[in-house]
């Protein structure tokens, strides 16, 4: 499905990734480096001797047929997998089997690919739920509730107010999330991801299972993120500032050549390109690979 006909807050995607390009020079800092990260379960080998370097104010796509370890990528970088062979860096630290909630600490934050959510619970507690590890107060002065750490959860929940708002998820904020709609229930795990407030935010499939109007609100909301919002919402940082760093694993191609500035291909574990989208669309590797011969 091309996007190049879509409109974004009146302008279309092509319009707007141009606008996003022109900020996007080739000495943006590297957030992330990947250094041959190599993964197997048992006799599989889900990644391949993989680098990657990825930049500051940049989107970077990982594409790929299904099985090619996009996913497993993603779970090394937060933790979730430990690599057999190979080193993580964030901002120049060595994340490498490190602790996921000690990576997130860090300043990441993820999607997936299947929804993880409380499902028992409300839109408003699923992304204030996020906040507890941003929260300064010990279990004592939590457990007493008045003075700082009164003061801390009402800064944190008028964050996670503006999130609600900046997502348009009002009218479900009380309502629980395992009886919402997928595409719903798929921007509160978006708004849980943004209340931890992170300098990387990897999105794995976010638009899976959704149809043209919610795949166009979901696009709409990654520009805002990655662009930041100004004075629209000047004392919640992640909102205001934007989200300067965005990986993004997603199949609808129309979707990632018009967010992508690179993408990278993956598969069978290997990285087998890496380039701008029109330099992806034209690689015949990829095209055998991946994207098939055009008709």
């Amino acid at each position: 499905m091309s996007g190049v006909d879509r409109r974004v807050s009146g302008r279309t995607l092509s319009e707007e990734q141009g606008l996003l390009k022109m900020d996007n020079g080739n000495g943006n800092q590297v957030k992330i480096r990947i250094e041959d990260v190599s993964l197997s379960f048992g006799g599989v080998k889900a990644l391949t001797d993989v680098s990657i370097e990825i930049k500051d104010k940049e989107i970077l796509a990982i594409i790929g047929p299904n099985g090619a370890g996009k996913t497993c990528l993603l779970n090394c970088i937060n933790g979730f997998y430990k690599p057999q062979k190979g080193d993580i860096y964030l901002e120049g630290e060595k994340i490498t089997r490190m602790r996921p909630d000690k990576v997130a600490r860090l300043g990441l934050a993820r999607t997936f690919q299947n929804i993880e959510l409380f499902t028992g619970l409300s839109t408003l507690d699923n992304v204030m739920a996020a906040k507890h590890m941003l929260m300064k107060q010990n279990f004592l002065t939590g457990s007493l509730y008045f003075g700082w750490a009164h003061s801390e959860e009402i800064e944190h929940r008028k964050t996670v107010e503006d999130i609600i708002d900046f997502l348009e998820i009002e009218p479900i904020r009380k309502k629980v999330v395992g009886a919402l709609p997928y595409g719903m229930r798929k921007r509160v795990e978006l708004g849980r991801a943004l209340a931890m407030e992170p300098k990387v935010l990897l999105l794995d499939e976010p638009m899976a299972g959704m149809n043209l109007e919610e795949e166009e609100d979901s696009t709409r909301f990654i520009i805002d993120i990655f662009e930041g919002q100004g004075d629209t919402y000047p004392e919640t940082p992640v909102l205001r500032d934007g989200v300067s760093c965005i990986v993004l694993i997603e199949h609808d191609m129309g979707v990632v050549m018009d967010l992508a500035d690179r993408i990278v291909v993956l598969d069978f574990g290997l990285k087998i390109a890496e380039g701008t989208p029109d330099e992806i669309r034209t690689n015949p590797q990829v095209i055998s690979a991946y994207l098939g011969e055009a008709t």
